[in-house]
C-alpha cells in the first residue's frame, strides 16, 4: 500500500519543532499542614522561610525557522515577564531561550537560542491558503507528547474569536485567524501549522473548549512582517494611540443607557489610573475620559471592526481623524500616532 505523503512531510518538519519549557523561582514547599475552617480543615502548604526553587510551571511548542536558532511560538506561551524560558529540541538538548519581541497585537513571539546548523522550517505564503486544503499540526500537547501530528483541513478563513490566556487569564480579541479541523490540543500552542509542501503557514494558537475538531492558527505573513520589522529596526513598531477603551456593542450600550450602540468608550480599567496616558497621541489631541470614538480614520468602530484593527493598519507618524461623540456633541479631532513604548 502507498503511503500518505504526509509521512514525508512529517520526517522533514518534526525535528524542527521544539518544547518551552516555563519555569519560575517559587517559595519551597517543606510540606502540609491541616489549618481548620469552620467545621472542615483545610490543606495547607509549608514554606520555608526566604527558600525558593525553581519550579516547572507550564510549556508550549515552537519551531524554528533559521539554522542559527531563530524560533517561532504564540506570544501566551511566552508571556510573563518573571518567569524563566528554556527549549529542549532533542530529549538530551535543553537551550536557554533569548525573547527578542513579543507582538503586542498578534499572538506572536520571536525568540534565539545560539547555535548553528539547527534544523529549520520554510515559511510558506499565508495569502494563498484556500478552503479544504490539506493541513498538518505539529506539537508537544502537555509538554510530554513530543512530536504529535494531527492532520485535516483549512476550515475557514479570516476568523475572529475572544480568547482567554492560561496565565493572566485575560481575554484578547485574535482576527485574521485560520480554522482547521486538525486536532489542536493544549500544549499544540506556538507548533506550526504546514501545507502539503511542507511549509509553514499559520503558528498553532488556539482551541474552543468544549467543541471537537476547532482549532485555530495565527497566518504565518503576521510573523513574516514581524521578523521583517525585527531585521530592519531592531523591535516590532506598532502604532500608539494611547487610551484604555471598550468597545460598545447594543447590549452593552442599552444596559448603561449610553446614547449610540457603536464606537470605543474611553474609561479608565482601575480607580486612580487615568484612561488616557499621559503625553500620549490622545492626550495630546485633547481626548477626554468618557469619550466615545465613533469613527478613526472614516471608518466606523464596531465589535468587527474594533479600534485596534484599524489602528494597526496606520503607520506611525500619520495623523488621523476621530470622530467624538461627548456630551452629547460630536467633534473631530485629529491625531498624530506615535510609537508604542515598551
Amino acid at each position: 500500500m502507498e503511503k500518505s505523503p504526509i509521512v514525508e512531510i512529517v520526517k522533514k518538519v518534526c525535528p524542527a519543532v521544539i518544547t518551552i519549557v516555563v519555569s519560575k523561582n517559587l517559595p519551597k514547599i517543606e510540606g502540609f499542614y491541616m489549618l481548620p475552617f469552620g467545621t472542615e480543615d483545610l490543606i495547607m502548604p509549608k514554606v520555608k522561610d526566604g527558600k525558593k526553587e525553581l519550579i516547572k510551571i507550564g510549556g508550549g511548542s515552537a519551531f524554528l525557522i533559521s539554522k542559527d536558532g531563530l524560533i517561532l511560538t504564540s506570544r501566551h506561551v511566552v508571556e510573563d515577564p518573571d518567569a524563566d524560558y528554556s527549549v529542549i529540541l532533542e530529549p538530551n538538548k535543553t537551550y536557554s531561550v533569548k525573547i527578542l519581541e513579543r507582538d503586542p497585537i498578534n499572538d506572536i513571539a520571536i525568540l534565539k537560542i545560539e547555535g548553528e546548523d539547527f534544523p529549520y522550517l520554510e515559511l510558506g505564503d499565508s495569502e494563498q491558503i484556500e478552503i479544504g486544503e490539506t493541513v498538518i499540526a505539529v506539537g508537544n500537547p502537555l509538554g510530554e507528547f513530543h512530536d504529535t501530528v494531527s492532520a485535516g483541513i483549512v476550515s475557514g478563513l479570516s476568523r475572529y474569536i475572544q480568547a482567554s490566556n492560561g496565565i493572566s487569564k485575560q481575554a484578547e480579541r485574535l482576527r485574521g485567524l485560520i480554522q482547521t479541523d486538525a486536532a489542536i490540543n493544549p500544549g499544540n500552542s506556538g507548533g506550526p501549522l504546514i501545507n502539503m509542501e511542507g511549509k509553514v503557514i499559520g503558528i498553532n494558537t488556539a482551541m474552543v473548549m468544549g467543541a471537537q475538531n476547532i482549532g485555530f492558527a495565527i497566518p504565518i505573513n503576521y510573523a513574516k512582517k514581524d521578523l521583517e520589522e525585527i531585521k530592519k529596526f531592531g523591535r516590532i513598531k506598532v502604532p500608539f494611540l494611547g487610551i484604555k477603551y471598550i468597545i460598545l456593542s447594543k447590549d452593552l450600550s442599552e444596559k448603561n443607557k449610553l446614547p449610540v450602540d457603536y464606537g470605543a468608550l474611553v474609561v479608565r480599567e482601575v480607580l486612580g489610573e487615568s484612561p488616557v496616558i499621559k503625553n500620549s497621541a490622545a492626550e495630546k489631541a485633547g481626548i477626554e475620559e468618557f469619550d466615545i470614538i465613533l469613527e478613526a480614520k472614516g471608518e466606523k468602530i464596531t465589535t468587527d471592526n474594533p479600534l485596534s484593527d484599524i489602528l494597526q493598519k496606520c503607520k506611525i507618524g500619520e495623523e488621523i481623524e476621530l470622530k467624538i461623540l461627548r456630551k452629547g456633541k460630536e467633534l473631530i479631532k485629529k491625531v498624530k500616532l506615535e510609537e508604542k513604548n515598551k
